[in-house]
């Protein structure tokens, strides 16, 4: 009876506790769905453009899972800058020659796959290729494709953590509680504890992206200083968030049960794999991991400038300062002013 009467307590704990019971019964079954889209899905169906080609060539291009488009070599050219086409192919005289846009692993793979599917159907009438890189190189490895998403990640993960852990102890301890005893507004206990946290979260910005770049020689081809201001950018809306969900916290197993539902799904979202389905696509782009991976993508494989990726920083800069809005907003449940 004793057993019994722990055994019943426990559960009716948990039975109560509906965030504990969303973590074990519904998260998984939402992170393994993501899993079997990503690796159930259609494969990446590249579009390449073509110009003047043989017509073996041609033909046993059309044969392959791909979109061909006939382009001149400058429109062709424009439109892999633009990102609207993953290759172009063209008939140089004796070679053929092709260039890759590179920046994106997957279409890259889905490229190389169908030209030499192509190929392979030709026989006799194989002609030498001449394959160049429009950005990056083939030379690239697996941590060079997705480091700049990886970068993205970790500031973004171990921001969230050490904001929403040390908020939630700032609550717990009663430090949260004096300051609202005191005559100040919710708006600068906010700033405050941004300012403070935003100190720390910008040195360990800059401690990852240079450790990656210097130490461990990852592919990048832009400026590096623009890739510190879109991971400080993407670190900060991370504080945000993690000082707004902490709000919601009463303990810091409760912070860490945050992981599996607001972060792990963005990892899904951040560039590093395809779905194939065009209303995932859309879903990811309303996380900040996939704005801050694809600015680092843009400026780190690509070449790109803040200029160029202005859309994705605009993003990430309103979505900081609506978690800022909010958790002012959210203060308000512990003390009205």
């Amino acid at each position: 009876m004793r057993i019994w009467a722990i055994a019943k307590r426990i559960i009716l704990e948990f039975l109560r506790d509906k965030r504990s019971m969303a973590l074990l019964f519904i998260v998984p079954l939402f992170i393994m769905t993501l899993l079997w889209l990503v690796f159930n899905g259609n494969d990446y169906e590249p579009t390449i453009a073509v110009s003047s080609l043989p017509a073996p060539l041609e033909k046993a291009l059309e044969k392959q899972d791909a979109t061909l488009k006939n382009m001149a070599p400058d429109e062709a050219r424009k439109a892999m800058q633009d990102e609207e086409i993953d290759a172009f192919v063209q008939w140089g005289g004796k070679t053929i020659n092709v260039t890759v846009e590179g920046s994106d692993s997957t279409a890259t793979s889905a490229v190389q796959k169908v030209l030499s599917q192509a190929s392979g159907e030709l026989d006799s009438h194989k002609q030498p290729m001449d394959i160049q890189y429009l950005h990056g190189s083939g030379d690239l490895n697996m941590f060079d494709n997705i480091g700049s998403a990886l970068i993205g990640f970790f500031v973004f993960f171990f921001t969230f953590l050490l904001s929403g852990i040390t908020f939630l102890r700032e609550r717990t301890q009663g430090t949260l509680e004096r300051l609202l005893a005191m005559p100040i507004k919710r708006y600068e206990i906010v700033g405050g504890y941004f300012l403070g946290f935003g100190i720390f979260v910008i040195v360990q910005s800059v401690l990852v992206v240079l450790y990656s770049v210097l130490v461990l020689d990852i592919y990048m081809v832009g400026q590096l200083w623009e890739v510190l201001i879109v991971a400080v950018l993407l670190a900060l809306s991370a504080l945000g968030l993690g000082t707004l969900l902490s709000t919601y916290a009463n303990n810091e197993f409760q912070v860490m049960q945050f992981i599996p539902i607001v972060i792990v799904p963005q990892i899904f979202f951040a560039g590093i794999f395809h779905f194939g389905y065009d209303w995932l696509e859309q879903i990811g782009k309303m996380m900040p991991l996939h704005y801050g991976a694809d600015a680092l993508r843009e400026i780190m494989i690509r070449g790109q400038h803040l200029t160029d990726v202005w859309v994705d920083l605009t993003v990430i800069c309103g979505l900081a300062i609506l978690f800022v809005l909010l958790n002012i907003a959210a203060l308000k449940k512990y003390r009205k002013l």
